[in-house]
């Protein structure tokens, strides 16, 4: 009696899903790592290119600032004090002190300020600029001398006493001293050459990383590239919202302390989009993170259940 060989032989095992699906430990940390430098990277050379490098956008950003309280109290301090320093009028000088600096603090208000807080800016940004294109030593600062200038056209017109001896001299702001603008310049000049590039690297990366994942592990393997990704985008939004945070308090360390309100509005102002560009990448990142793992999961079920159902 012959027996079949067919039937009595091992038939071999399918290898686990897992180790089909596994995507390597040391790839996941590796993406992760560099997910938590191209992420800030990237956010921080397109903010050079498209907004500190564009004078439209600038302006724009710094604009609403005519109506901040910080920034409309230095204006006032600025210009009162400028104006007092040729004006002596013995024991009358702390009443007309008091009487122009509410003046100007009126002015503030109005939209003859707000146009002339634009055209400042729109001139500062161009020594924004060139401060930091240029030598050591130099500070970054905003000349309120075309904010002087209309506010003592404005204040003659009304017929201010003393207005008329307003001096309209170059009046400065600082934004950053000349320490920390010595410091940031070779940064500013390295993010501007890197320019949008670092976003475009970032995002093929991904595309890569996700297919590749997918064509050899197949669809879990996809799933848990994805998942990886979402995880370094929330390390980079992070990464990122510190880098702004330390930022900030480094660029306030050397402003004078009667600067030192406005030019945190104005830090704040320039800045905004960054802070918003955090929590944009900070949900991206949770969505890709917790789809993948929900994904993954309710296939690893279905899996199960077939097995059972076999």
């Amino acid at each position: 009696m012959r027996t079949s060989s067919s039937a009595t032989s091992p038939t071999p095992s399918p290898a686990p899903a897992s180790a089909i699906s596994a995507f390597p430990a040391a790839l996941s940390a590796a993406l992760l790592v560099l997910l938590a430098v191209l992420v800030p990277l990237s956010a921080l050379s397109a903010w050079v290119d498209l907004e500190i490098d564009d004078t439209d956008r600038y302006v724009a950003a710094v604009s609403p600032l005519s109506s901040d309280p910080a920034v409309q109290a230095t204006v006032t301090d600025l210009v009162t004090e400028e104006a007092m320093r040729r004006i002596d009028l013995g024991p009358l000088q702390d009443t007309v002190r008091e009487f122009l600096h509410e003046t100007v603090q009126s002015f503030t208000t109005t939209e003859a300020f707000r146009d002339a807080w634009d055209t400042a800016n729109r001139v500062a940004h161009q020594a924004v600029k060139a401060a930091l294109d240029g030598d050591s030593g130099q500070a970054v600062t905003i000349d309120l001398a075309p904010v002087i200038d209309q506010v003592k056209q404005d204040l003659v017109r009304d017929g201010v006493p003393f207005a008329d001896q307003i001096p309209v001299e170059r009046t400065e702001i600082t934004l950053l001293g000349p320490g920390q603008a010595d410091e940031l310049r070779d940064s500013f000049r390295w993010l501007r050459y890197c320019s949008i590039w670092p976003a475009v690297a970032t995002l093929v990366l991904l595309v890569l990383v996700v297919g590749i994942a997918t064509v050899r592990g197949g669809l879990r393997a996809g799933l848990w590239a994805t998942a990886i990704v979402g995880a370094g985008f929330v390390l980079g939004a992070i990464v990122l919202r510190v880098l702004v945070a330390v930022g900030r308090n480094r660029v306030l360390d050397e402003v004078p302390g009667g600067d030192r309100d406005a030019a945190a509005a104005v830090v704040d102002a320039l800045t905004a989009s960054l802070r918003t560009t955090v929590w944009w990448v900070l949900a991206v990142g949770a969505v890709l993170l917790v789809g993948a793992v929900l994904a993954r999961v309710l296939l690893r079920r279905r899996g199960k259940t077939r097995a059972d159902v076999r």
